[in-house]
């Protein structure tokens, strides 16, 4: 199991390269001069030239490519915002947190809400139980995360007050955030757990189990729900993922400055440090997330973890 582990971190290394690489790339092929970006329209082809020198832009694309992943992976430092002259990695260190505690919130919620659904739903199906469980999972999926957090705003602050509008400052602030964001994931979780419990649910082995006489929780909970986690839990890791790397749309609706709203930002004032860090680190949290994917599926289902272990040696 410590070679595989070990294998896929070593697999992570060209990926992760290859994103920032590609990344670099698009952002110096793209239109526009970054010198005219940061000092604006005012400014004399003197001040022009003096910027372009100053962020490098003068040196040939290899020698700028050779600095950035030296600065990255070598000396650790992503650089310096060009509209705010500010540590990237010191505005990622800070802004990391508070997106970790939406995201956690959130997968949370899902989790709690949303597997229980998709159970009842495979136990009880075809039944008027499996079709509510089903339509509320149909509106989860087809309601816009932009207009529900909106409408929740509208509801819950500005015609009861209950809740903050935005920002950041006490566990009321998630709230709202959590709950927007939430709604979709319960939806796809609720589904997936409903089609991987039906598939297991219809083998064999169950039947045995239900002919033996075992009792129906511990049928479904001890029998068909571990071998029905696989997927669920390709999904759980990548909406995590995801999450970690910046809900924009809920970040920006609610005026969390979590990595969402600087990667927003980012792109809005055409900072292309800033969004070339932000690829790269989205790149590291992705591959993280699979790798402990991988390694909840060898927890959770004892045929993965031997076929691990015989792939390591």
């Amino acid at each position: 199991m410590g070679r595989y582990i070990l294998r896929r971190l070593l697999w992570m290394i060209p990926i992760i390269l290859g994103v920032a690489v590609l990344v670099f790339s698009l952002m110096s092929l793209s239109p526009g001069d970054p010198a005219k970006i940061v000092l604006g329209g005012n400014a004399t082809e003197a001040d022009y030239e003096t910027m372009r020198e100053q962020l490098g832009l003068n040196r040939p694309f290899i020698v700028r490519l050779g600095n950035f992943l030296s600065d990255t992976f070598i000396k650790f430092d992503f650089g310096k915002s060009w509209s705010t002259s500010r540590s990237i990695s010191q505005d990622m260190i800070e802004r990391l947190p508070r997106t970790m505690l939406l995201s956690v919130t959130t997968l949370l919620l899902s989790i709690v809400v949303g597997l229980p659904l998709g159970i009842v739903a495979a136990v009880k199906q075809n039944k008027w139980q499996d079709r509510l469980c089903m339509t509320l999972a149909l509106f989860g999926v087809s309601i816009p995360g932009f207009w529900l957090s909106l409408l929740l705003i509208l509801l819950f602050s500005v015609n009861l007050g209950w809740l903050p509008p935005m920002g950041i400052g006490s566990a009321k602030h998630y709230i709202l955030p959590a709950m927007a964001g939430c709604v979709g994931e319960i939806a796809t979780l609720a589904r997936q757990s409903r089609s991987s419990m039906l598939d297991v649910i219809r083998s064999d082995y169950i039947t045995t189990a239900r002919a033996k006489g075992v009792r129906e929780f511990n049928v479904i909970t001890k029998h068909a729900l571990k071998n029905a986690l696989i997927p669920i839990i390709t999904i759980i890791g990548s909406y995590f993922g995801r999450m970690l790397g910046g809900s924009m749309i809920i970040e920006t609706i609610f005026s969390i400055p979590g990595m969402g709203l600087y990667i927003v930002g980012g792109v809005g004032a055409r900072d292309y440090p800033v969004v070339q860090a932000s690829a790269v680190f989205m790149a590291i949290v992705f591959s993280f997330s699979m790798l402990i994917v991988d390694l909840i599926y060898a927890a959770v289902d004892p045929r993965i973890k031997a076929r691990y272990e015989r792939k390591g040696r």
